[in-house]
């Protein structure tokens, strides 16, 4: 939402005023600049940050997109945007669920079952 700001005093004793406009000046800015000029100056204070953001957020979430075959959002709104990117990151995280812990692991984990890990010849400690 940008809120539209005027200082009729400022404009009226304003030396540049004649070559400006004859009316108030009207200056419109985001609602929440303010917390758009924090978060630049905490960048400017760490550049670093944003390239630790490219590498754990902003790969995986490309990633999905990719996998998915899906270019922009279909929805609008932050829910409805939020409900869409939710069902596309759940394949995913089933599918990391799954190298992690198995597939029986997985399975046993939504039933609410602790999984034994099964043993595998010339391995004593068993694989999961």
């Amino acid at each position: 939402m940008k809120v539209d700001t005027s200082n009729r005093e400022a404009c009226r004793a304003c030396q540049l005023r004649p070559r400006c406009t004859k009316t108030t000046r009207h200056v419109s800015r985001p609602e929440n600049e303010a917390v758009l000029d924090r978060m630049a100056a905490r960048l400017a204070a760490r550049p670093e940050i944003l390239d630790q953001r490219r590498t754990c957020v902003e790969h995986p979430a490309g990633s999905i997109k990719q996998w998915m075959h899906q270019g922009a959002f279909l929805m609008r709104r932050p829910g409805c945007v939020r409900g869409e990117f939710s069902l596309t990151a759940l394949p995913t995280n089933i599918r990391r669920a799954i190298s992690l812990v198995g597939a029986p692991g997985l399975i046993a984990a939504a039933k609410g079952v602790r999984h034994t890990p099964i043993a595998v010849a010339g391995d004593p400690q068993g694989v999961s």
